[in-house]
């Protein structure tokens, strides 16, 4: 057995593991680069952000994410009026360098700020709004643009594989983030992560130009077209409104929010009063992120691709919702913190190794329109009204205490569940649709 896997051409071995062709290497590497260049950018700012959150007061944070939703629904119809006016070409590489000037322009207020000795509350206010618009946006777009370079039978193949990619960067940037958070203060890890962006920048650019190359057809029509994707701005809302599938998508996103906000505020306030530093704050996240990231790796370089071929969208989505039944039931219980850790990092992990990519291959059997107007609304602007309606709710039911928040939370991911093999079949309706040449 050794002998007859030694012989085989590590290209073979290469497919047979990791689903990627020969001729796929270059496209896939820089994808996998630029993927790890986004979240390695923000997952060294993302602990940062848990600790501003506390600085502004763990009472706060439903304020925080009022204004998270405020910014988001006013900057979604200028990405749409962008996006309906200039070609992909030209707004994707803006869009993350209207980001890194945003990073270079924090990093500069916080040193002002410290070197004057000044109440940074307000900053830390300000960089929590951010940096909750920054990841949504540049993920979103990076979704996007992979759902145009690439085929529906790639997406099946690769996404998993580059969402590895984003699970490396994400890995990386806490563990840096607590290594060197304490000794060099948290502000100082700004402009790592600006240029860690403009390396994603650069990706955009070489995967333009391979799609140019070796592409042909709908791919790099989407890439060298100097035509805008055209309709309205708030084109992406009339969609979700109108389209059952668009639509479901957006509801199965409220519900996975509304559970990730009932750990995420209990969370905030268990580390708030357990741990009175900031700087130590920051690498406690920073740790919880490293173990969830490294978990999201496995699922996403092993297991999604193998889900997905022999399970269908459908399971696998549902993978997520089903764990959620048995972790709240187990919370409701027993309500400790060991229980609500657990569950935290089994949720982000299999959120991000599983059901993220899984999601964003649902995009591939839509139009252009659909694929960056739609999906930025329902990533960016419902993914964020999702956690503030989260946040006031939980807060109004603070009184039933983290054992009557998991009871609620148990029917919700059981109709999640439905939904998910819901979704699943329609994607499967639209994929024989377009093979057969219909619109979608």
């Amino acid at each position: 057995m050794t002998e007859h896997i030694s012989s085989r051409p590590p290209g073979l071995l290469v497919q047979k593991v990791l689903g990627v062709r020969r001729e796929e290497y270059a496209a896939v590497g820089w994808s996998f680069l630029y993927f790890f260049c986004l979240l390695a950018a923000y997952y060294m700012l993302r602990s940062v952000r848990e600790a501003m959150a506390i600085v502004s007061g763990v009472h706060n944070i439903p304020w925080l994410f009022t204004g998270t939703f405020t910014v988001m629904l006013l900057a979604t119809p200028v990405f749409g009026w962008v996006a309906s006016r200039f070609p992909r070409k030209t707004f994707l590489p803006w869009v993350y360098y209207f980001f890194l000037l945003n990073i270079l322009a924090f990093y500069a207020a916080f040193t002002f700020a410290q070197s004057r000795g000044l109440d940074q509350v307000w900053i830390a206010r300000s960089f929590f709004v951010w940096i909750s618009v920054f990841n949504l946006f540049v993920v979103s777009v990076f979704w996007s643009f992979m759902a145009d370079i690439y085929t529906k039978e790639q997406s099946r193949r690769l996404f998993g594989f580059i969402s590895a990619g984003g699970s490396t960067g994400a890995l990386l940037g806490p563990i840096v983030t607590s290594l060197v958070v304490v000794p060099l203060g948290f502000e100082n890890l700004l402009p790592l992560s600006a240029a860690l962006l403009g390396v994603a920048v650069y990706c955009v650019y070489r995967l333009r130009d391979w799609t140019v190359t070796h592409e042909s057809g709908a791919q790099r029509d989407a890439v060298e077209s100097n035509k805008p994707i055209g309709g309205s701005a708030l084109a992406g809302v009339r969609l979700m409104m109108t389209n059952s599938y668009i639509g479901a998508i957006a509801l199965g996103l409220l519900l996975s929010n509304f559970l990730g906000v009932a750990l995420y505020m209990y969370m905030a306030q268990v580390v708030s009063e357990t741990f009175a530093d900031t700087d130590r704050q920051t690498q406690v996240f920073a740790m919880l992120d490293a173990i969830t990231n490294a978990l999201s790796f496995i699922g996403q370089l092993l297991v999604v691709r193998y889900s997905v071929h022999r399970l269908g969208l459908g399971v696998t989505l549902a993978v997520l919702p089903t764990v959620s039944i048995i972790g709240f039931a187990l919370l409701a219980l027993h309500p400790v913190f060991a229980v609500l850790a657990a569950l935290q990092v089994l949720r982000r992990s299999i959120g991000f190794g599983l059901s993220k990519p899984t999601n964003d291959m649902l995009y591939t059997v839509v139009s252009p329109e659909a694929r960056y107007k739609a999906k930025n609304f329902i990533d960016t602007a419902v993914y964020r009204g999702a956690d503030l309606a989260g946040t006031w709710i939980i807060r109004a039911l603070a009184g039933i205490g983290l054992s009557g928040i998991a009871i609620i939370c148990v029917p919700l991911a059981a109709i999640w569940v439905w939904l998910s093999l819901w979704i699943g079949r329609q994607y499967d309706q639209r994929d024989v649709a377009q093979a057969n040449g219909g619109a979608t």
